[in-house]
């Protein structure tokens, strides 16, 4: 099979296509035939060694995707070959064919084409753990999701629409982006380059702050993240694009009753997994309802996974990437 491996650490000219053997699955996983894999800022990480569960080089990228199973391992009796799915692999998912534990597979519903699924998985997944187990959003409540018009973003606006959130308001990084945050749920956007956001989050607001930020800027955000959090607020901090961490002090804490809250996926799905399936079966089932939409601003082959890097790594995205094997 045809497998996309980082070579070694570095830029995105470290990616190369390389001739593997087909995985076979052990007890308790299945094999999928890759349709479509999603690129994650994730991925870019791992590839300069900067993501904390990626491994050593060479390894292949990919932390998700859709397909279907063509052999299960021992154990396996809730998933069949023939089954289309979506699934958080076990070595990679830029490969055409990958391994993942049953546990952390899951059936996608008629009504869900496999890009959609491959598009939902990381970034679907992850806005519905954080607006409702890390910040446990109250309907009525206002939110601040910052990369709006990123995957998470893109999703975290819808979610927080049909959670029934009050006023949604996004950050982008561009004027471009704007009316791509507002098309799927922005009632403001923000763009941070024009003088940051804290000011126009208040203007927003009365003054009050917003009950709910969505952060994976990282450092940089954290000062002004702060200043417009509301009494009560919660702050959840589920990255550092900007490759720094903020740092709280914890008087601005307990005065408050504000609370800055961590979460990351690959950390989820190594030590919890069994929490994921819930949340990854009410996504599915809101996209095909038609409820849920992830736009893909780019569809790429598995030897073109260079230039998907390099578009993700540029910020030119609005939406999702695409890998795909068909």
């Amino acid at each position: 099979m045809k497998a996309v491996v980082v070579s070694r650490l570095g830029g995105p000219e470290v990616l190369e296509v390389v001739e593997q053997p087909v995985p076979e699955p052990g007890p308790g996983e299945v094999r999928i035939r890759v349709a479509a894999a999603s690129v994650n800022f994730a991925d870019v990480k791992a590839r300069y060694g900067k993501y904390h569960h990626a491994g050593a080089p060479p390894f292949v990228p990919g932390i998700d995707l859709a397909g279907t199973i063509d052999a299960v391992g021992d154990g396996v009796t809730e998933l069949v070959p023939g089954q289309r799915v979506m699934a958080f692999p076990k070595g990679g998912s830029y490969a055409e064919y990958a391994l993942a534990s049953a546990a952390l597979t899951y059936p996608v519903p008629d009504g869900v084409d496999l890009e959609t699924a491959a598009a939902l998985a990381t970034v679907g997944v992850t806005a519905y753990e954080l607006l409702t187990k890390v910040v446990r959003l109250a309907v009525g409540e206002s939110v601040l999701v910052h990369a709006a018009a990123g995957g998470v973003g893109t999703v975290a606006l819808q979610l927080a629409k049909i959670l029934g959130a009050g006023r949604v308001i996004g950050t982008v990084g561009s004027d471009a982006k704007i009316e791509h945050a507002r098309r799927y749920g922005a009632d403001v956007v923000i763009n941070y380059t024009s003088g940051g956001f804290a000011d126009a989050v208040l203007a927003a607001t009365d003054g009050q702050g917003v009950d709910v930020i969505l952060d994976a800027v990282g450092g940089p955000n954290f000062p002004d993240n702060l200043r417009c959090l509301a009494r009560f607020g919660r702050l959840a901090v589920y990255g550092n694009s900007a490759g720094d961490y903020g740092r709280v002090d914890t008087a601005e804490l307990h005065n408050t009753c504000r609370a800055v809250l961590g979460y990351s996926m690959g950390t989820t799905r190594r030590f919890r997994p069994q929490v994921l399936r819930a949340s990854a079966a009410q996504v599915l089932s809101w996209a095909a309802e038609g409820r849920l939409q992830v736009p893909v601003c780019g569809r790429f082959r598995l030897h073109e996974a260079a230039e998907a890097h390099r578009l993700m790594e540029n910020r030119g995205t609005l939406g999702k990437v695409l890998l795909v094997t068909g």
